[in-house]
């Protein structure tokens, strides 16, 4: 047993989807969740200062006696991951291995797309391992970055918010996939919208596998804990949105909110 808590760590909001994950999945754990909306948006920035906020951000889960850390960004696995797993001495576990390993576990898949940020998609970490893994597999990829917004402003299940899915994922209404990863983590809070503008396309969340992957880990390791579930969140932004995002998109918790001044060369 380790009742130490795990660590989740994103350029803003979207990661609550992956935290959300965590706590259906392993409601005993204690979760410090940092959302980095000073610095938002990671999908923007060039790879070495994700990098560098994402090592920063790291070092600070560290000092908190966190047992585990899930990077619940894409554009910060495609960027800092390997810098994390060999600075770190704890376990890090990213998003985009787990999106791939999920996708391809689909019976028949032929096509599949991928939606992320900018910085995702130009590192072709997806189009990378999709291939590698299946290179006949047909994948599509685009970077629909006005959808970040939609979340971090609060306008999910909007008309606004249905407007900018159907203009965003046009192309594959016209070119269908058989899947559509959904390769950033606000993405999964657009899902209904998503599935209301593709009906036919499965979706993809990633947070799903990698949060399989921290239970594998911790039960190999008899690292859970047995009698946790409190949230502790930071914002490098304005406490007032992570709070409105937290008590939207996550299960009532016993939850303290702080900000965070983040140590990093900019």
């Amino acid at each position: 047993m380790d009742k130490r808590p795990i660590g989740v760590m994103d350029s803003g909001l979207g990661g609550l989807s992956v935290a959300r994950v965590l706590q259906r999945t392993l409601p005993h754990e204690d979760l410090i969740f940092v959302g980095d909306q000073g610095h938002f948006p990671y999908g923007v920035r060039s790879q070495e200062s994700v990098r560098r906020l994402s090592l920063a951000i790291g070092a600070f889960l560290e000092k908190q006696d966190a047992k585990m850390m899930v990077i619940a960004c894409n554009t910060a696995t495609a960027a800092a991951l390997p810098a994390l797993q060999a600075q770190l001495s704890i376990p890090v576990i990213g998003m985009i291995n787990p999106g791939v390993k999920a996708a391809l576990a689909l019976p028949g898949l032929k096509q599949v797309g991928v939606i992320a940020t900018t910085g995702t998609i130009k590192a072709g970490a997806y189009q990378a391992a999709l291939k590698q893994a299946a290179p006949t597999l047909a994948v599509t990829a685009a970077a629909p970055q006005a959808l970040v917004s939609i979340v971090e402003g609060h306008q999910t299940g909007t008309a606004a918010a249905q407007e900018a899915v159907d203009r965003e994922l046009a192309a594959f209404k016209e070119q269908p996939v058989d899947a559509l990863i959904l390769g950033c983590t606000h993405f999964p809070f657009l899902a209904p919208e998503i599935s209301h503008t593709l009906p036919q396309t499965t979706l993809v969340d990633p947070a799903v596998e990698a949060v399989a992957a921290a239970k594998d880990w911790l039960v190999t390791h008899e690292a859970l804990n047995d009698k946790g579930g409190r949230l502790t969140l930071y914002t490098t932004g304005h406490i007032a949105d992570l709070k409105q995002g937290a008590e939207q998109w996550l299960q009532e918790a016993p939850a303290t909110y702080h900000q965070l001044e983040l140590e990093a060369d900019e």
